[in-house]
């Protein structure tokens, strides 16, 4: 098994984009990867961002390139203000102390909110209210716990994790941040260890680097190949796919482009078919099994 721990934040839409291959690392290796999941927090409030003359104008427009080049959904909307990270961050760390191996399913919901909805992370309310449409996600212990000294703990281990960055080959290849005067891990970051052995893939990388990574801290790694036609994968994520993940997913193997509109072109006799739902999502959709 290879422990695979993620660093991430759900407001970063370079994590975001990276989800197509995160999802094919999920599919292909199944339960031969240990996932484990640290929480960045880019800034726990907006005043940073407004002080470098970031706006909600800004925002929606750098959306607009990792829309057209990377294929997630987004609402390009501008926001009514900038928002920080930090309750949302706390969120994802409370679910894994209520029930451990939900807080990927919160991260992922809060990911979509963020980016497709006028969701302000640093509001609990609207925080509560994109985790209540999550089934069997329990939003007001959730939401009430985020004060809480167990979870404030529980969230600085994961900032000093996150922060300890300084000498890997993520900074070796420029893919770090100076955060709070510490070498900060960039988001997505992944890292796969195994007997001793670590691989870091610091920030943005293809399905290939963390491919490569994988065949070499195992050569004998079992790999489960893409299936004929989506409705196994919908049937695996129950949570639901964007077009972008399925496209990935059906994708022959890395070295091969994934193609969204043949995605599409299978995905929607399945809707007609009555197997699956097209829920609309920003300027796209997102996928579930029905």
């Amino acid at each position: 098994m290879i422990e695979t721990t993620l660093y991430t934040d759900a407001a970063c839409p370079w994590a975001y984009s990276a989800n197509p291959s995160l999802r094919v690392l999920e599919w292909r290796y199944r339960e031969q990867l240990a996932w484990r999941l640290v929480m960045i927090g880019l800034r726990e409030d907006a005043s940073g961002a407004v002080a470098y003359g970031d706006t909600p104008a800004r925002a929606a427009v750098r959306h607009v390139m990792f829309r057209q080049v990377y294929g997630m959904p987004f609402a390009l909307a501008p926001k009514a203000r900038l928002a920080g990270t930090g309750r949302g961050c706390r969120a994802v760390v409370a679910a894994r102390l209520l029930d451990p191996g939900s807080e990927w399913r919160v991260l992922w919901a809060l990911q979509l909110a963020n980016f497709t909805t006028p969701l302000l992370l640093d509001d609990d309310e609207q925080i509560r209210g994109a985790l209540r449409a999550v089934p069997g996600i329990d939003a007001d212990a959730i939401v009430n716990s985020l004060d809480s000294e167990a979870v404030a703990q529980a969230y600085d281990r994961d900032l000093a994790e996150s922060r300890s960055a300084g000498g890997s080959a993520a900074e070796s290849q420029d893919k770090t941040v100076v955060s709070d005067g510490l070498v900060r891990f960039t988001a997505p970051s992944l890292v796969f260890e195994r007997d001793g052995q670590r691989f870091v893939a610091g920030g943005w990388q293809s399905i290939l680097a963390y491919d490569v990574l994988i065949a070499n801290l195992d050569p004998t790694i079992g790999r489960t190949p893409p299936p004929e036609t989506p409705l196994p994968l919908l049937e695996h994520f129950r949570d639901g796919l964007t077009t972008a993940e399925v496209a990935a997913l059906l994708a022959p193997s890395p070295d091969y482009r994934a193609d969204p509109v043949t995605a599409e072109q299978a995905l929607l006799p399945l809707v007609a078919a009555g197997q699956a739902v097209r829920v609309p999502l920003g300027h796209d959709a997102l996928w579930r099994a029905a």
